[in-house]
């Protein structure tokens, strides 16, 4: 199974020398990067750990300005690279950044305390125990970009770190959220991102959401190398016929057509307690103020632009820092927070949810445009109901309309 490792770290500490080391490849690509010697933007390479273990690597800014791209690459990472400076230990934005990833649930990873040639024993124990009391149960792996030391080894726990790694839900239809647009001569639009679930491949209709626009698959790649179709947890890039460059943006999202619920609203399990009436919501790629309507661990999402979601996806919260995170129980409610109707979403009980939306009559394709369940949950919630031709209902909502029906003869029988 295709998996995405992210960096993490503060600034300075030595992750994309670490990168380089471990890949071949810069992936500070931008002209400020490499003038400042800070990584400002997300970077991607290959990389290879030996036995066929191959894994997409996102190398993300550790400065505290750069926070908002982190998030964006670190919400489609399946596991960590922690990086540490041995001689600085663990720094701020150490623990923000594993805070982020608390949130959006990757609890797999490693730590490499880095420059380890720089520094003394003394200094490099210390601050291989100070990355341990923070990240508990990852290996901590000591290491130096420059000498090579201990490479072999952060090569072999991130292989062990994989085997742990709990994937994004794969199976939704596909979605990859957009982090970078350019243009390439003969090949045109072009989109870059972690394809989240599903597959794509030349030849697929698919629409950018929020914006309805429709394109087609001309070509795809994974690391620079052309493939026939791309799958769930891979470096994507895709190119695009119909879709204009100018168009699109980072915090979109390519998607199977009308499957998943676009709207200016999530109801969402809420993770803190420091939440203010305002926030950026960090989701997918994109970052959208919003307004904070709260009921105990439950809230509604208000949001100032549209957003593609599914149940199930994670959020993460912040004003100036992170204050906290959640994750979406219902990616298009009504206007008004239901703590009832969200605490049976956050129940997970498919067929209790189907039971619920098939108050009145409905079809497999409008229960499935909710973006609520997986196609085996909606499978398994359908066959608890009742079908006629295309419509599903609950077998005691038909009893209501003949007892319904029954009274209204009875009571016309009884007036003649």
């Amino acid at each position: 199974m295709p998996l995405t490792v992210g960096t993490a770290g503060h600034v300075d500490h030595g992750k994309t020398w670490l990168v380089r080391a471990l890949t071949g490849k810069d992936t500070d690509r931008l002209p400020d990067e490499q003038r400042r010697g800070i990584s400002i933007d997300l970077g991607y390479a290959p990389l290879d750990l030996g036995n066929g273990l191959r894994l997409s690597l996102v190398d993300v800014p550790g400065h505290e300005r750069f926070v908002r791209n982190m998030v964006a690459g670190a919400t489609g990472i399946d596991l960590f690279l922690l990086v540490v400076d041995a001689g600085e230990g663990v720094r701020e934005q150490t623990r923000e950044h594993i805070e982020i990833l608390r949130l959006l649930g990757v609890d797999a990873g490693v730590v490499a305390v880095t420059k380890v040639d720089a520094v003394d024993d003394g200094r490099i124990a210390a601050a291989v125990a100070e990355a341990g009391e923070l990240v508990q149960g990852a290996e901590v792996v000591r290491v130096s970009a420059t000498s090579g030391e201990g490479l072999s080894e952060l090569r072999a726990a991130l292989a062990r770190a994989a085997g742990r790694a709990r994937p994004l839900a794969r199976d939704l239809p596909t979605r990859l959220w957009i982090d970078r647009v350019f243009s390439l001569a003969g090949v045109g639009t072009v989109v870059t991102g972690t394809l989240w679930s599903g597959s794509i491949g030349a030849g697929d209709e698919l629409r950018v959401e929020p914006g309805g626009l429709d394109g087609r698959v001309r070509s795809v790649e994974v690391h620079d190398q052309r493939v026939e179709r791309a799958e769930a947890g891979q470096r994507v890039a895709v190119g695009l016929v119909g879709v204009e460059r100018s168009a699109l943006r980072r915090g979109l999202a390519l998607v199977e057509r009308d499957v998943f619920p676009v709207g200016f609203r999530l109801d969402v399990r809420l993770e803190g307690d420091d939440f203010g009436p305002t926030s950026t919501v960090h989701i997918g790629t994109a970052a959208i103020p919003a307004r904070i309507v709260r009921d105990g661990n439950y809230g509604q999402l208000r949001l100032s632009e549209a957003v593609v979601a599914a149940r199930g996806d994670r959020i993460v919260l912040r004003t100036r820092t992170t204050i906290g995170g959640g994750v979406v129980l219902d990616p298009a409610p009504p206007r008004g927070l239901d703590v009832e109707r969200l605490a049976l979403l956050d129940g997970g009980d498919a067929k209790a949810i189907v039971r619920h939306l098939a108050r009145e009559p409905t079809t497999s394709d409008a229960l499935r445009a909710r973006g609520l369940l997986t196609a085996a949950e909606l499978e398994s919630g359908l066959a608890g109901l009742a079908q006629t031709d295309n419509f599903y209902y609950r077998p005691e909502w038909l009893d209501a309309q003949r007892a319904a029906v029954a009274q209204r003869l009875t009571a016309r029988a009884a007036a003649t």
